[in-house]
């Protein structure tokens, strides 16, 4: 057997005679869940036994951020205790060693994986535990019950494709704008939102190198939340901007600085410190807001209805070592 393959070996039970649902391993994590849980175990560095359990909802919404994000920059922290961190080839999992106390009583873990073998277990697990009525990817009141016992599954909607354009959104060759023939219809909160597209009138010979979009429109289609997408890309310069409602369903710790403008309506964010979670502010953004988050923080929004934020990232795959060096800040301005 190859490499890639025996990496993609996913470790999982015979379905549960009464749940249905498998149970799954990776490394010394093991995963199982009922009809409302899902409950994580390891052991201490001394043997001992410990568990966690996490709503299977909250559980799923987050699980389904890390497999499509390619578990995005930095932590991401499905609660208080247990996430990955992206080291870009490979993933740490761990159960309490960015949360303070448990890392004070040494009852946490923390194993490395090549990034194929956890993508694989996460995107089988995610499969496994999504039943057909249920969308992750969705807010509460788009979406049916993630609980109860195993019924079918939802594979089309875990698998959407991240919309990244390679330029700008609507150029030739690139990511079309969305429509309803692309199967993005205007969601309910933004139906009054205009749909005219900017008009262009640009040189012969520059058709190409002129361009606009109405981003407006095309954010009042997006039928996921939280989940960035690329709509300009100028070399590291990363425009991702996303509609949330609801609870970001994970804690995101930065390994670089996040820039965030508020477009429509209000987001409530609770930052707190990246290694020990101990909290450090509470920021509340309406419209036309700007806020960044610094290297050194972690933080989880809360939208009270469906809003639009442009969030921008520097994607420099060097950046996150220049930080770690003390060659890059974590702040984003000095006064």
């Amino acid at each position: 057997m190859n490499a890639p393959a025996e990496l993609a070996r996913v470790i999982a039970s015979q379905p549960d005679a009464t749940l249905g649902y498998k149970d799954f391993s990776l490394g010394s994590f093991s995963f199982r869940r009922d009809e409302y849980f899902v409950h994580i175990g390891w052991k201490t560095r001394d043997g001992r036994p410990m568990s966690h359990t996490l709503d299977a909802g909250n559980y799923l919404r987050a699980l389904m951020r890390d497999v499509a994000w390619g578990f995005f920059y930095g932590w991401v922290n499905f609660d208080d205790v247990f996430g990955t961190v992206n080291h870009y080839d490979s993933v740490d999992l761990y159960a309490g060693s960015f949360n303070g106390t448990m890392k004070d009583a040494g009852i946490d873990l923390l194993e490395n994986f090549p990034t194929a073998q956890i993508r694989a277990t996460f995107e089988a697990m995610l499969d496994d535990w999504t039943n057909e009525a249920f969308d992750p990817f969705s807010a509460p009141q788009e979406t049916g019950s993630p609980y109860g016992r195993k019924s079918g599954n939802n594979t089309a909607k875990i698998t959407r494709a991240r919309e990244l354009a390679k330029r700008c959104v609507g150029l030739k060759g690139d990511l079309d704008l969305r429509s309803d023939a692309r199967g993005a219809p205007i969601n309910r909160a933004f139906a009054d939102v205009p749909q005219g597209e900017p008009e262009l009138h640009p040189e012969p010979g520059f058709e190409n190198e002129v361009h606009a979009f109405n981003l407006f429109g095309f954010l009042s289609r997006s039928q996921v939340t939280w989940n960035p997408s690329f709509t300009s890309v100028v070399k590291h310069s990363f425009m991702c901007p996303t509609t949330e409602e609801h609870i970001l369903p994970i804690i995101h710790g930065n390994d670089r600085v996040e820039w965030f403008f508020q477009m429509t309506d209000e987001i409530h964010w609770d930052c707190g410190d990246k290694n020990t979670g101990k909290p450090m502010a509470r920021v509340i953004m309406k419209a036309g807001d700007m806020a960044a988050m610094p290297a050194y923080c972690r933080h989880q929004g809360f939208s009270p209805k469906r809003s639009m934020l442009l969030v921008w990232e520097n994607g420099s795959p060097s950046l996150v070592y220049e930080i770690q060096k003390g060659e890059s800040p974590e702040i984003p301005v000095q006064f």
